[in-house]
């Protein structure tokens, strides 16, 4: 995948400027962990530039086949096997065993093993990097271990943290970092990058841009993840009827996520305003707001459990009842 242009500006504008540690905010899905990771390929690049890494040498190698000796990424494991980075022989070895599944959390044994990292000397001579996205599923060991790493840093590593919730994350951490806001792009500018991407057909973009709230990565993401943009236009539909055969693809935290989106839209078209994510005739009629924010009180609880459930299909079922409820109730 190509780096937006959006990106590439910004990772021109923080090469251009000094400090060991980096943290990366915004909302998520523009970007973060993308931006993050072509600033560690810049400081480790045997031929790197103003403009960013050169892409051609050995250590630009070492990265694309994830096994740099002096790039250290810190993901939930989850995250870590979903984007090809490898874990390390004892946690794989557990997985594989079933003695556990991948952590959802940046664990403290991985943190503590980026500690270590930052001790020792450079294999490549060009100093060492250690990037943790998304930085918010740092537990309290995590982050405290990270912090002290922050507070004496090593002479030659460079950190960059990213984050779609920047004020999950220890003040202490957020004031030992050199913050930057992500940028959004002009909707041009998401349009054709979006179009230009494997697999997105033009004629999808818009919807699919809308139902990721304008966030191109996002809306990348839901593509790759095989969520059509027929498939979104069709879900408020399909949940006032109680259609459970229109979300047996979602994780019951996409769904909560998808839920949120359609509640906030029928909320702002019911005070007279267009809605965000859904175009106007996808949505079903008018629901009483009352319903509404009862039903946005119940999505927030269950956003709390959606990535543990103890039971994803009963989790599934009980969303598309309570979607079904808050969408029929007609107003008066």
């Amino acid at each position: 995948m190509s780096v937006a242009p959006w990106l590439q500006r910004q990772r021109t504008s923080l090469l251009a400027q000094r400090g060991h540690a980096w943290l990366l905010s915004g909302p998520s899905g523009l970007g973060q962990y993308e931006l993050a990771l072509e600033l560690a390929r810049a400081w480790l690049c045997e031929r790197a530039d103003g403009q960013g890494a050169c892409g051609a040498c050995a250590s630009c190698h070492a990265i694309d086949v994830r096994a740099h000796a002096d790039l250290c990424v810190l993901l939930p494991e989850v995250e870590m096997l979903a984007l090809g980075w490898p874990l390390d022989e004892k946690a794989q070895a557990e997985i594989d065993d079933k003695k556990r599944k991948p952590s959802r959390e940046i664990r403290v044994e991985a943190m503590r093993g980026a500690v270590e990292f930052g001790q020792r000397t450079s294999a490549r001579g060009r100093g060492k990097a250690v990037l943790v996205f998304p930085a918010e599923r740092m537990n309290a060991i995590s982050a405290n271990a990270l912090l002290k790493t922050l507070e004496e840093p090593p002479g030659d590593v460079r950190f960059v943290l990213a984050t779609g919730a920047a004020h999950l994350l220890l003040p202490t951490i957020r004031s030992r970092c050199m913050g930057h806001q992500m940028a959004w792009p002009a909707q041009q500018e998401a349009h054709e990058w979006l179009q230009a991407q494997e697999g997105v057909a033009a004629q999808d973009v818009p919807v699919l841009l809308a139902a990721a709230g304008g966030r191109p990565a996002e809306a990348l993401r839901m593509v790759e993840a095989g969520r059509s943009a027929r498939a979104w236009s069709a879900l408020p539909q399909a949940l006032a009827r109680g259609d459970m055969g229109a979300v047996s693809g979602l994780a019951p935290a996409e769904l909560v996520d998808a839920m949120h989106k359609l509640c906030h839209d029928l909320m702002r078209v019911g005070q007279g305003a267009a809605p965000r994510f859904f175009a106007s005739a996808d949505l079903p009629p008018a629901a009483r707001l009352d319903a509404l924010l009862q039903w946005s009180r119940k999505l927030q609880d269950s956003a709390r459990i959606a990535e543990h459930p103890l039971n994803a299909g009963l989790m599934l079922e009980s969303l598309v009842a309570l979607a079904k409820t808050a969408l029929n109730s007609r107003t008066p």
